[in-house]
């Protein structure tokens, strides 16, 4: 990708861009706010390809602030940040993306940064970015041109979205259901690596657009359909529930079809490691977990094994018995735990996740797969950081955009 970046954009290109990053830093969400907004008074239909809750909350210009953010830093050499391209190329191809919606991003893009930087967006910057821009499109057209060819031809595979029949539906605590989804016209479907995602489209009554939401699959790899675990969410805090999963939760029932697109995602167990593995999730964070320790347990029966995971606590606690399997060494917190749990003793800590208690239960030596709610994520990350835990041993990712975990 650097090459093809070098080889587009002239150093004076590339001084002026690095110029802008003083100005991405301190004016970069503004710029995302102001792009969606204009983007979407234009191009409405777009809205059918974007979670407009997370518009509404902020995240996604967030998280398209920090993604420019970094291309402006690294446009001398974008590999640097190939795995951060390749992660966004995926969400892209789940969303079926295509080429010639680039165009239009770009154009937005660049007005947003002429209207919220005024006269400091000189035509000369305007042009830097453009020619920026441009360069770093193609990269993700690229990746995502291979990426939709794999999805295609693999067997089983398809592209665009395809129907699928919930054969099952089953609640597996008082938040979270499952659905067990096969294709409605009977024919194979695309296998797929433990720790992926599908993208389901909701056709909603009453919903001026579709909505689509990416929930990973939470099953065993090996059966004969797939299965997504969904927690319901409900409206807290003068917030709006979550559309799709109270969509399905209440209206989608089992003989019913809904649309997938096929799996993806960059987050993925890696069975080619020896080292001891530690599984850590938070609340509805076990969906991709559970499905890596069903890989892991296959492929890799004499692997160890250590399955940490976090909840309020017995009520909400879905898939436990998929945990607590033979050769796993499993430990469970939950915060607010009640009287039924405590007399059951069905859970090993009060309270929260910290290092000290880390230490006791997990190998420093490991590979850690960690995935849940933010403010988690950033607990595991910086306590494996401060336990002196090297980058190469983190695996993890967000449901929804992306957040800093080290900041």
């Amino acid at each position: 990708m650097s090459t093809q970046t070098k080889e587009t954009l002239n150093k004076q290109t590339v001084d002026m861009v690095k110029a802008t990053i003083p100005l991405l830093q301190s004016h970069g969400e503004t710029i995302t706010r102001c792009f969606y907004k204009n983007m979407f008074e234009s191009h409405p239909e777009l809205k059918n390809m974007f979670n407009q809750t997370n518009q509404r909350a902020g995240k996604q210009p967030k998280a398209l602030a920090n993604a420019v953010l970094a291309a402006a830093v690294h446009i001398e050499n974008l590999e640097a940040i190939t795995p951060v391209v390749r992660q966004i190329a995926q969400k892209h191809r789940s969303l079926q993306v295509k080429p010639e919606q680039y165009p239009i991003v770009g154009q937005h893009l660049l007005g947003a940064i002429k209207e919220v930087l005024g006269d400091v967006a000189t035509e000369d910057v305007l042009q830097a970015w453009a020619e920026a821009y441009g360069a770093i499109a193609n990269v993700f057209i690229e990746v995502e041109r291979e990426m939709y060819s794999e999805a295609r031809d693999q067997l089983g595979g398809w592209e665009g979205y395809r129907k699928f029949k919930v054969v099952r539906k089953e609640e597996e605590s008082r938040e979270i259901t499952s659905f067990y989804l096969q294709p409605a016209d009977e024919e194979a479907f695309a296998a797929f690596k433990p720790g992926q995602y599908i993208t389901v489209r909701a056709d909603i009554p009453g919903e001026a657009y579709t909505h689509v939401r990416q929930y990973s699959l939470s099953g065993n790899p090996d059966k004969d359909y797939y299965r997504i675990s969904v927690k319901r969410e409900e409206a807290k805090d003068k917030g709006e529930a979550g559309k799709v999963s109270m969509w399905l939760h209440t209206a989608v029932q089992a003989g019913d079809v809904i649309e997938l697109t096929a799996p993806a995602g960059e987050f993925v167990f890696n069975p080619s490691s020896s080292q001891p593995v530690v599984f850590i999730s938070g609340g509805v964070g076990l969906t991709p977990l559970v499905s890596m320790l069903h890989g892991v347990r296959k492929l890799q029966p004499e692997r160890k094994v250590t399955y940490i995971h976090a909840a309020r606590n017995g009520s909400v606690h879905a898939l436990k018995e998929e945990m607590y399997v033979p050769g796993v060494n499993t430990h469970v917190i939950y915060s607010e735990p009640s009287e039924k749990d405590r007399e059951l003793g069905n859970f090993e800590k009060e309270g929260y996740l910290d290092l000290s208690w880390l230490k006791q239960v997990a190998q420093k030596d490991a590979e850690f797969y960690f995935c849940g709610p933010a403010g988690f994520m950033k607990t595991v990350y910086q306590s494996l950081k401060a336990w002196g835990v090297s980058d190469e041993q983190l695996h993890y990712e967000f449901f929804g955009p992306a957040a800093q975990l080290d900041g």
